[in-house]
């Protein structure tokens, strides 16, 4: 993900400083407790039992895709697991392992037993009143667009503003380490950059961060910054995918959330296609319920994907977005937790059990702390319903080869 950085001085220190006096937690956020709390090692007796919903279809490629971001950091580096470590090596070792043996199409007894006898396994402690996991979902939507605006494209994809900047503040002091703040000079001072209401009301904004494309529907562009990254149909028949490329630093805050305060939709009726039918029915509020949100996202091209957050290629049903800051990154998983069976017509008929291996490959603004989980779905009617109506809690588990004794 490219972002502009300024080299550390004193100078940016107090800036920084004086930035995070005025904001708050806004612009930067603490790491969420103790990362040996989040994830609790298990006994051999209290591992789950790893049945695959999947069959365990296309769990080999996503373990590739995590081993391909793992050849790219350094051996020695550390992956915590809870209140252990495990070098880059080690856990390239364990996801080579499960490979090998996935590959062999194991039946479920035969993986129980495999991962008893290979395996540690951490469980998410999960959120703080339920001790479990709450599980959403993405997709990767499909809007249609245009590479020059006119009347019916005249929303557009911006890409990453020339003058934002992220600003670390690791180096300043140990206090501050793993906090960034993102802003713009205005002068000789470092500002907040500007929230959604004020990026959407500058008429000039694109000459700073020049659109990628228009878009047709302003309620599809704002779930694409949710869900982010997708594909955008042009008028000549072909597409260009987008990926997130950076924000404006604001929080994210949820407009579901907001309706359902208001009362304008029942919480057991919350989804992301009832909040667009909604919006769309109500045309005088899409103002002022999008800008609840003043996080702002900017995309760049790729030339395939989604891509997550390590750099890969996403693998539907098998990669997950998690809060880096508590679950090691490219790690394999294990999640247990409600999917919807889909009729012959589109409609959710029930939920069911499902659990499955997952891989830890992606992030997302909203997904902060052990209690949050999001499974990434692929693109397709399928996908997009179960991204649009999951909110399941769970259990998520994390997997690593026990170290040989020297």
């Amino acid at each position: 993900m490219k972002k502009t950085r300024f080299d550390p001085a004193v100078k940016l220190f107090a800036l920084g400083l004086s930035i995070v006096m005025v904001a708050g937690c806004a612009l930067f956020q603490k790491p969420p407790g103790k990362p040996a709390e989040a994830l609790i090692r298990l006994s051999v007796q209290d591992y789950p039992d790893f049945s695959d919903g999947l069959f365990l279809d296309n769990l080999s490629y996503g373990i590739g895709k995590s081993l391909e971001y793992l050849s790219r950091v350094p051996a020695e580096r550390s992956f915590r697991f809870g209140g252990d470590t495990y070098s880059a090596l080690h856990l390239m070792r364990s996801l080579e392992t499960l490979r090998t043996f996935v590959e062999t199409k194991p039946g479920p007894a035969a993986v129980n037993r495999f991962i008893a006898e290979r395996y540690r396994v951490y469980r998410s402690s999960g959120g703080p009143e339920s001790g479990q996991v709450l599980f959403t979902g993405y997709y990767e939507p499909h809007l249609k667009g245009s590479l020059t605006p006119d009347a019916r494209f005249r929303y557009p994809v911006h890409a990453m503003p020339e003058d934002l900047m992220v600003i670390d503040l690791s180096p300043f002091s140990e206090e501050f380490k793993g906090r960034r703040i993102i802003g713009r000079l205005q002068g000789n001072t470092v500002v907040p950059y500007p929230d959604r209401q004020a990026i959407e009301a500058d008429k000039g904004f694109a000459q700073n961060a020049p659109p990628i494309a228009w878009v047709d529907d302003r309620v599809d562009l704002f779930f694409l910054q949710i869900q982010g990254s997708g594909r955008i149909y042009l008028t000549n028949g072909s597409f260009i995918r987008v990926h997130y490329h950076g924000s404006n630093g604001h929080p994210y805050r949820s407009i579901g959330r907001l309706l359902i305060d208001q009362g304008k939709i029942p919480a057991e009726e919350m989804s992301m296609q009832r909040l667009k039918n909604y919006l769309h029915a109500h045309p005088a509020e899409v103002d002022a319920v999008l800008n609840h949100n003043p996080s702002y996202v900017f995309f760049k091209t790729e030339t395939s994907g989604p891509i997550g957050a390590i750099g890969v290629d996403l693998t539907p049903g098998r990669s997950v977005a998690v809060d880096r800051r508590v679950f090691p990154m490219a790690a394999p998983a294990f999640l247990q937790t409600q999917i919807p069976v889909v009729d012959g017509s589109g409609r959710i008929d029930r939920w069911m059990d499902f659990s499955a291996f997952a891989l830890n490959q992606d992030t997302g603004g909203a997904i902060r702390g052990p209690g949050r989980v999001d499974i990434f779905w692929g693109n397709g009617p399928y996908a997009q319903i179960a991204a649009g109506h999951m909110q399941h809690r769970g259990s998520f588990y994390l997997l690593v080869l026990v170290p040989e004794i020297p």
